[in-house]
Parts: C-alpha cells; sequence; structure tokens
C-alpha cells in the first residue's frame, strides 16, 4: 500500500471549526509541518475536506527483491 506525505501549508484562521479539527486529527499541528499516512479512503476522505489547507504526495512503496 502507497502513503500519502500531507504537508499543512495554509492557516485555519478564519475557516469553519470541522476544518480545523480535520487538520488536527491528520497530525498537522504547524505550519510546513509533514505528516506521513497511509493512503485509505478514511485519510482521502479527510484530505478532501481541507485539500485547500494542505498539499499532498504520494509516496510510491519500495521496490523489495
Amino acid at each position: 500500500m502507497s502513503k500519502l506525505k500531507i504537508t499543512y501549508t495554509k492557516s485555519v484562521i478564519g475557516y469553519a471549526k470541522d476544518q480545523k479539527e480535520t487538520v488536527l486529527s491528520l497530525g498537522l499541528r504547524k505550519l510546513n509541518h509533514s505528516v506521513i499516512k497511509p493512503d485509505n479512503p478514511a485519510i482521502r476522505g479527510m484530505i478532501f475536506k481541507v485539500k485547500h489547507l494542505v498539499s499532498v504526495e504520494e509516496i510510491p512503496d519500495e521496490v523489495t527483491e
């Protein structure tokens, strides 16, 4: 399963309380803070809700031979 690198890029000041709580539940604390989360529907839904506040990169699985 691939992973997602989520970076907090824009402040939640002035946005709805549920969006602030979503950013916190993703584990993002300060601006430009990044976390790595598994790529699953729950995380994708949280990202969709705050897509204007975060940036997302997909990290492919490491190939083991």
